[in-house]
């Protein structure tokens, strides 16, 4: 009898380690990479509002992401084959980062005949914060547009606006 439970519990053990160990070994996996730093590319289009004048209130210009110019106050915009788009960055990383978006301060931009109008950075598209979707080494396109506040004509004369401004990109 002796003989027989020695066998029996041989023959139940033994599978049963392996079993276990089947287990431990299929839940044991290698370690992730670490996280790809993100790559953020300004394209060539800028963000840029087109031509556009205004009277003695001045109001503002806006861009949107997708590409929808709007004004207010006394601005009217006009075609003359002057583009107006938002700007296009390119962003590179892992599918599945998460980014966020942090607009700098309203920036000054300098006019080629005097005076200064003011840029706020808006929205983007997709929305912050976003997740990459593109497969390495593909971009991720980002669209920000912004809004120019224009002051009167004697404030603000006719004349070519131009600046920097600051976008900070959080990889989370």
């Amino acid at each position: 009898m002796h003989f027989k439970i020695k066998k029996y519990v041989r023959s139940v053990i033994t599978p049963l380690l392996v079993f276990l160990l089947f287990i431990i070994s299929s839940v044991s996996v290698a370690q992730e990479p670490p996280p790809r730093p993100i790559e953020v590319t300004v394209t060539a289009q800028q963000l840029t509002f087109g031509a556009f004048t205004h009277g003695a209130v001045g109001g503002t210009v806006t861009v949107e992401p997708t590409g929808i110019r709007t004004s207010t106050g006394d601005v009217i915009l006009l075609g003359l084959s002057y583009p107006f788009f938002p700007t296009i960055y390119e962003i590179v990383g892992n599918p599945g980062t998460v980014v966020s978006i942090l607009n700098g301060s309203d920036a000054v931009l300098p006019g080629s005949n005097g005076g200064s109008i003011t840029l706020t950075i808006g929205s983007s598209d997709p929305a912050s914060p976003f997740v990459l979707t593109a497969v390495y080494p593909n971009p991720n396109l980002l669209y920000i547009g912004g809004t120019v506040t224009i002051g009167n004509s004697a404030a603000n004369p006719p004349g070519n606006y131009s600046g920097t401004y600051n976008v900070t990109f959080v990889q989370e």
